[in-house]
């Protein structure tokens, strides 16, 4: 396997890279503050509120906090609905889960590292981390800084999620990287991950000399632009007051669920992040001011650029920069990322040629309504043809939900299973360790090293369907499952014909875990 021409490699390489990030700058800083856009904000605001209100409605959002910086200020704040149901009114300071939204705020705090030369963006991984194996050596070698957040690693989409999911630590899951087949070559090819990012957390909490990832992003974001009502765990959004509390969806309905210190807590700068509207301008005043906030710089101008230059592309006219999605429209490039956790939707957006940025934050898991709005906010205000993306995504949410349900609905004519007894056993999993299987009546259940328990029901033959237990600290992150199985689990011949691997395949993402017979 060959690296791509295009990218740089040593330090003529990384001259090249920063020739290229200040040439990005110099398109992407922000024109002179535009008289008209608060006029425009305030004329949108009427058509703006029927908008959300409408789609809370179609998608039974709870609550949802909406926010629009116009250069250095928050010219519009409101929130809709309520914390929870029953709770209070949500407003500009109600905290909520930002899930991927997160992924921002980590690219920038790799940028700062550049900045104090604490690395370079194209030094190697293995030589900053050196625990860190992908599974071809090659790539273990090449793999960059610059690559950690640029989703184009050449490993399936969402790569060994559930095994964090499933209770793995997170020194546990940057080992299980060295067990994922490659389905694409290296750098060719878009597939979000956020293990690396996770990486990417512990490796720069090592350079900066910090215990976490959270410490560093106290220390060189949070506190310097007083962003005193963000947090990165779940005790702390716990315990504040103003908080929201999160809803899975349901077609049928949307459902509150508890907080997990598992996801998204234990996937770090990948998406641990609580905010408000408000603390959230600041961060985007950050942005459109590309690094400077109330007169003093944060961030080099050229390194935040280093994170929105493109890196892969996902579709025409869009692409994946560092942390951030970069979407060409009839009137500009739109700067965004989404955050998704099983409970919470986010999207920060910003046009930074017309200095505008829209900040949207509910209590329902993310099935394209904050992104919704946030686009539907964004071409309004730069002049872009009107769709209705909030239409389009509940279409897409229904089909979805109604897909799985179809995907799990019994069979009529159903093969019997193999003798379960015969299926019992030890097993182990690369990345979770040690399991076994026990017969419970007419099912099985599968055991893991991390505590997690899985019912298997028979389904047809050699084939269940997998449920997580809402058992011990498992309860919460159950509760934010669907109702359906998650998973499907089959087990598998050998060459004598024998059973000795279980192949679970999860329903949302088709992400696999073999355990295997010991």
């Amino acid at each position: 396997m060959q690296p791509d021409n295009d990218l740089p490699a040593g330090r003529a390489g990384l001259r090249s890279l920063v020739v290229a990030s200040l040439m990005l700058a110099a398109l992407t800083a922000p024109a002179a503050a535009d008289p008209a856009m608060d006029a425009k904000i305030a004329a949108l605001a009427p058509a703006l509120e029927a908008y959300v209100a409408k789609g809370m409605q179609d998608f039974d959002d709870p609550g949802l906090a909406l926010g629009i910086v116009s250069g250095d200020r928050l010219v519009y704040a409101k929130g809709f609905g309520v914390t929870r149901e029953g709770g209070t009114p949500v407003d500009a300071d109600t905290i909520f889960q930002i899930g991927s939204a997160s992924k921002g705020f980590l690219a920038t705090t790799l940028a700062i590292g550049v900045d104090r030369d604490l690395f370079r963006w194209d030094d190697r991984v293995v030589e900053l981390y050196p625990g860190f194996q992908m599974q071809d050596p090659w790539v273990t070698q090449e793999f960059r800084v610059f690559d950690l957040l640029a989703q184009r690693s050449g490993m399936p989409p969402y790569a060994n999620d559930m095994v964090g999911i499933l209770g793995a630590d997170q020194e546990q899951l940057i080992h299980s990287l060295r067990f994922v087949d490659p389905v694409s070559s290296f750098r060719s090819t878009f597939a979000y991950t956020n293990i690396t990012h996770i990486l990417a957390s512990h490796m720069a909490a090592q350079a900066y000399g910090m215990p976490t990832w959270a410490d560093v992003l106290q220390s060189t974001i949070l506190d310097p632009l007083g962003m005193s009502r963000t947090s990165t765990t779940a005790e702390a959004i716990e315990a504040a007051d103003n908080a929201t509390v999160g809803n899975r969806y349901d077609p049928k309905g949307s459902v509150e669920a508890p907080f997990t210190p598992i996801f998204p807590y234990a996937f770090e700068g990948a998406g641990a992040i609580n905010s408000t509207v408000d603390d959230l301008s600041r961060w985007v005043r950050l942005l459109l001011a590309n690094g400077k906030f109330e007169g003093k710089t944060l961030v080099s101008e050229a390194n935040l650029a280093v994170t929105r230059i493109p890196r892969v592309g996902l579709a025409p006219g869009v692409s994946y920069g560092m942390g951030w999605v970069l979407q060409s429209t009839p009137n500009g490039t739109i700067t965004w990322h989404n955050g998704g956790t099983t409970t919470y939707g986010a999207y920060i957006g910003t046009a930074l040629d017309h200095d505008v940025g829209v900040i949207v934050l509910t209590n329902l898991q993310n099935v394209g309504f904050p992104d919704a709005v946030g686009e539907w906010t964004l071409d309004k205000l730069l002049g872009n043809p009107e769709v209705d993306y909030a239409a389009r995504k509940l279409e897409a949410a229904t089909a979805a939900a109604d897909a799985n349900a179809a995907l799990f609905a019994p069979l009529a004519d159903p093969a019997p299973p193999p003798p379960l007894a015969g299926l019992a056993g030890d097993y182990a999993n690369d990345a979770t360790g040690d399991a076994t299987i026990t017969v419970e009546g007419e099912a099985l259940r599968l055991a893991l090293a991390t505590g997690a328990q899985i019912r298997l029901d028979p389904r047809d033959g050699d084939v269940f369907t997998a449920s997580l237990l809402p058992e011990g600290r498992f309860a919460a992150v159950a509760a934010d499952m669907p109702p359906l199985p998650v998973a499907f689990g089959q087990f598998l011949a050998d060459k004598s014909g024998g059973r000795s691997t279980l192949r679970l395949t999860f329903s949302d993402d088709g992400q696999k875990m073999d355990f295997v017979r010991k």
